[in-house]
């Protein structure tokens, strides 16, 4: 059942960042204002050099603006200590990388079980979401492999199930589809989707996959690290 009940979980206000390589000032956002509602599906668009992964990385506190605040889920990230903001994104944000970043050394089921370990959670519950959360997202009979010994898809499904399988409000999720093929992108999008009308989890897209702008429900495209258009479908 889709989750209707919204409010604001992402709010950047006149949000600059500058970078100054070799003391030459290049301006990657420029005055970024912008709100992100509890279960949307959003993509962040824009060809390269629009400021797509700085803003992504600005809101899940990863990257600091130069200027302006960014509000996650009621907090000033900004505000944050170091450990405040470490604990803050692993109990709010689920990550999806372009290159999987699994942990090598770890099977399937530990690299899907490790957010929840640090953040404490019970073994036996630990054991149950993984075990459903895998099933969901079509892993079963894997779980003991390395993520050497899966394909891509097989990859990014176990990085998409560690991102939700803490139940965090929000998914952020950087260019997901780049390294798959269009079926298995295609399969992996839908399967998102119904994540986030099932669960009303936020999720947000940094892309340049057509496919992904066709899927999402409202598409935010920056240009020059200012905000071009803001559609909703």
């Amino acid at each position: 059942m889709e989750n209707t009940q919204q409010s604001d979980v992402i709010v950047s206000e006149d949000v600059t960042k500058v970078y100054d390589p070799d003391g030459i000032p290049v301006n990657a956002l420029n005055g970024i204002n912008l709100t992100i509602q509890s279960g949307e599906f959003t993509a962040i668009v824009g060809p390269s050099g629009s400021g797509k992964t700085t803003f992504l990385n600005i809101i899940s506190g990863l990257d600091t603006p130069t200027e302006g605040k960014v509000w996650l889920a009621g907090k000033v990230l900004s505000e944050m200590s170091g450990k405040e903001l470490s604990d803050f994104r692993r109990d709010n944000i689920g990550f999806i990388f372009q290159a999987y970043n699994l942990i090598p050394v770890l099977t399937v089921r530990e690299n899907v079980e490790y957010i929840m370990l640090l953040a404490s959670v019970p073994k036996t519950e630990r054991h149950e979401r993984v075990s459903a959360m895998l099933t969901s997202v079509g892993l079963e009979g894997v779980e003991d492999r390395l993520p050497t010994q899966l394909s891509g898809g097989q990859q990014q499904r176990v990085a998409i199930a560690r991102a939700v399988v803490s139940e965090p409000a929000i998914i952020l999720a950087d260019e997901p589809t780049a390294n798959l093929d269009s079926k298995t992108g295609a399969d992996l999008l839908e399967m998102m989707r119904e994540l986030n009308t099932e669960t009303g989890m936020t999720f947000i897209f940094s892309t340049h996959d057509p496919m992904v702008m066709e899927s999402a429900r409202r598409l935010i495209t920056l240009r020059d690290g200012k905000i071009d258009s803001d559609e909703t479908k």
